[in-house]
């Protein structure tokens, strides 16, 4: 017997993997529009990006500017009615710029988490990102704490 809660589910899960596949690996902004919501919010963009579907698109382009060949995939999702917690991993080649940093035309893998919220089936809400300090270092760029 298929309960509403379970369809609430399939369709969110469904939308989140739309956002990953499609949105920000494919860039196909028709699919943006279907499974975004219009007041959607980040919680884990830099400063210079702002938290809203702008900063969104704005952060996917960057991604692809920095590292054309780069590409999420999804390794597991958990799936509590409007909540989905997705463990990512990331794969590409530095060959542009990225936040302030010359392109090294180094190759790197990260993994990372992201915790989504969904409601009537469009991402709204979202914490978690790039892990940055292992990309970075990943890339051969260093910070020493002084």
């Amino acid at each position: 017997m298929v309960t509403e809660v379970s369809k609430v589910m399939e369709a969110n899960t469904l939308a989140n993997r739309r956002f990953y596949e499609e949105v920000v690996n494919q860039q196909k902004w028709a699919a943006f529009d279907e499974v975004i919501g219009t007041h959607y919010v980040s919680h884990g963009f830099p400063v210079q990006l702002s938290p809203d579907r702008e900063g969104l698109k704005r952060s996917i382009r960057g991604l692809h500017t920095a590292f054309p060949d780069g590409n999420l995939t999804i390794d597991q999702m958990i799936v509590e009615e409007n909540t989905i917690a997705t463990r990512l991993t990331f794969r590409g080649t530095q060959t542009g710029e990225f936040e302030g940093i010359a392109p090294t035309g180094k190759k790197f893998t990260v993994t990372t988490l992201d915790m989504t919220r969904y409601e009537g089936g469009k991402l709204v809400e979202q914490w978690g990102g790039l892990g940055h300090q292992c990309l970075l270092q990943q890339l051969g760029i260093t910070f020493s704490m002084k």
